[in-house]
């Protein structure tokens, strides 16, 4: 990734390196085998009971109840249901912090198994289910599993630990702002100012017993853009009388995915435009006067997203003008680019071929979904790990992605997010001044 990001860290000193502490590496280890069974009853109770985005209630209930039976200092309410907790070291250091999403998808699960959710809401005007479908159950569970890990050797740490469960990471309803952004805005990094945040994510492809990583932009940006396209009614049977909506609409479709093919530098780094929704028209025979395309960019790379904003508005709105039609586009950035600092990761990465061993920790390719866990990273350096969840000896290709109603995660990798985030952190914490 050649931008700016690069080129500020580079003009920064380098960071300590963490010093080797044996002892309490090998105390973590044993420590987060032994919560495994908490661990998974934790994921599985959550798994049952998904709330969607700000609604997290429950969720955000029993974490607050568990910090504070481990001694821990409690905020809850941050950034509407979100809950944070603080962990002061026995010796002074830095603050670093661990991070975990709460929230689940409107999504029906069709797992079949024995805790599979049954929650039915309403979503945006239409019924469903909801479901922990990306893995945020376990992401609770983990960083619980950690907070207690940590708890039991606070007096070896060196700094003060947050742990930080966020809701809402998936984004809340249209025009609301939540997630990291609000939690962010409400100064969730600060009073104690954090010095670096950790935090991962299951991964239902990636093999249980394996870390992923991967310095710099790791995870796109995403950006929602709506597109009106406004003609001219007419009756079905007579289409010369109308500026046709739908047809202009077909057009910008297609015209969007020239973008990609055709516009951009995709050696540099990868790009998606997606239409994910069309609205328009009430009757078969009524050409409508509006039509409306929702859809999503990602991209890697700040400058390449700033070309690609410019080139859906210069391709929606001349198609349009072609037709005699007129189009209004409007982009909103949902989540900034998932950037692991490079000094940080480079710092960190002995750690995580300490836990998983050299030869589970790879460097990964990157990945065009996103993570709002990008906007503590513009504050504050930060590192997004990926931990595997799917069956030993499984074929990636016959899992369910993430998003889908058959998602599913084996429980047997949580201990090693566990371990994960509790080392990470006092790693960091022990790094030589």
């Amino acid at each position: 990734m050649k931008h700016s990001y690069l080129l500020a860290s580079l003009a920064l000193p380098a960071l300590p390196a963490v010093a080797q502490n044996p002892a309490l590496n090998a105390r973590i280890a044993q420590l987060a085998q032994a919560e495994e069974a908490k661990v998974i009853t934790w994921r599985r109770d959550f798994h049952q009971h998904p709330e969607l985005g700000n609604e997290e209630k429950r969720t955000a209930g029993i974490v607050a109840a568990h910090l504070k039976k481990l001694g821990l200092e409690v905020q809850t309410n941050v950034g509407r249901t979100g809950v944070v907790g603080i962990l002061r070291g026995g010796k002074p250091g830095p603050v670093v912090a661990l991070r975990a999403d709460m929230d689940g998808l409107p999504v029906t699960e069709a797992t079949g198994l024995a805790f599979a959710s049954t929650v039915k809401t309403t979503y945006l005007g239409q019924p469903v289910g909801v479901m922990h479908a990306c893995g945020h159950d376990s992401h609770v569970a983990m960083l619980m599993g950690a907070a207690e890990v940590l708890s039991q050797v606070k007096k070896e740490l060196s700094g003060t630990v947050k742990f930080i469960f966020q809701p809402a990471e998936e984004g809340s309803l249209p025009g609301v702002v939540g997630g990291a952004k609000l939690m962010v805005q409400e100064g969730v990094l600060d009073n104690p100012k954090v010095d670096a945040i950790f935090g991962l994510h299951i991964n239902a492809q990636t093999e249980v017993g394996t870390l992923k990583y991967r310095p710099e932009g790791t995870m796109a940006s995403s950006d929602v853009f709506t597109i009106k396209v406004k003609g001219k009614s007419a009756h079905g049977a007579y289409p010369w009388l109308a500026v046709d909506p739908v047809v202009t609409a077909a057009q910008i479709v297609t015209g969007l995915q020239t973008i990609i093919s055709r516009q951009v530098e995709l050696t540099q780094d990868a790009a998606v435009i997606t239409v994910g929704m069309i609205h328009g028209g009430v009757r078969n025979n009524i050409i409508p006067e509006q039509v409306e395309l929702t859809g999503t960019i990602r991209t890697l790379d700040k400058d390449m997203q700033q070309k690609i904003w410019a080139a859906v508005r210069r391709t929606a709105t001349n198609i349009a003008e072609s037709a005699g039609a007129t189009a209004e586009v409007d982009i909103v950035n949902y989540a900034p680019i998932t950037y692991n600092d490079p000094r940080l990761t480079e710092q960190m990465a002995p750690t995580l071929r300490r836990v998983a061993g050299p030869a589970h920790v790879t460097v990964q390719k990157a990945v065009t979904g996103a993570e709002d866990f990008a906007y503590f990273q513009e504050k504050v350096p930060g590192l997004f790990v990926f931990v595997g969840g799917m069956p030993k000896g499984k074929n990636p290709a016959d899992t369910a992605p993430h998003h889908t109603a058959n998602f599913f995660i084996d429980d047997s990798g949580l201990t090693l997010g566990v371990q994960t985030l509790a080392t990470l952190a006092a790693d960091y914490l022990g790094a030589r001044k």
